[in-house]
């Protein structure tokens, strides 16, 4: 008496497609954690190299990087996945020198036009603003967000992926 079980079709399909679901969740679990510590040490390296610097803010817009201004050293180091999306652009008066900026997606909306601020500056890019001559006003208009955005925020933050309010 030979003990063969045979499986059926459909079971050795959902087993098959249950392993490359577990392999993907693997290796998508370390690249998160590899992500995450690759932002901790850029974070680190912003932070000792930040200054204060009093600005004109002249312009700012959301553009590829190749049509942002910025210097060509730049767009040849960045990784070429990011070349086609649109980063947070900030034309600015520092001192004698028009310069384009990159701009910290958080603060991007509170960046006041025409106005005079000093920023907090790493290299080009601007972690942080405050108003010189008051307080910087903040959008009205805010848009409401979706219900798949709102959902999308609930879940990052059930799973300790965003910090809590």
């Amino acid at each position: 008496m030979i003990g063969i079980v045979l499986l059926s079709t459909a079971t050795i399909v959902l087993l098959i497609i249950l392993g490359v679901v577990a392999a993907i969740a693997v290796a998508l679990y370390f690249l998160g954690k590899k992500a995450q510590s690759r932002e901790a040490e850029q974070k680190e390296q912003i932070e000792a190299m930040k200054q204060t610097v009093s600005m004109l803010i002249i312009d700012k817009k959301r553009m590829k990087i190749k049509e942002s201004g910025l210097p060509q050293a730049v767009i040849d180091q960045t990784p070429k996945l990011m070349r086609w999306t649109k980063l947070p652009i900030v034309k600015a008066k520092v001192g004698p020198q028009v310069m384009s900026l990159v701009c910290d997606d958080k603060i991007f909306d509170n960046v006041p036009v025409k106005k005079e601020v000093k920023a907090t500056v790493s290299g080009i890019y601007i972690t942080s603003v405050k108003g010189i001559h008051g307080p910087i006003e903040t959008n009205k208009n805010v848009k409401k967000k979706s219900k798949f955005k709102q959902f999308v925020e609930k879940m990052q933050e059930k799973a300790g992926a965003k910090p809590v309010k």
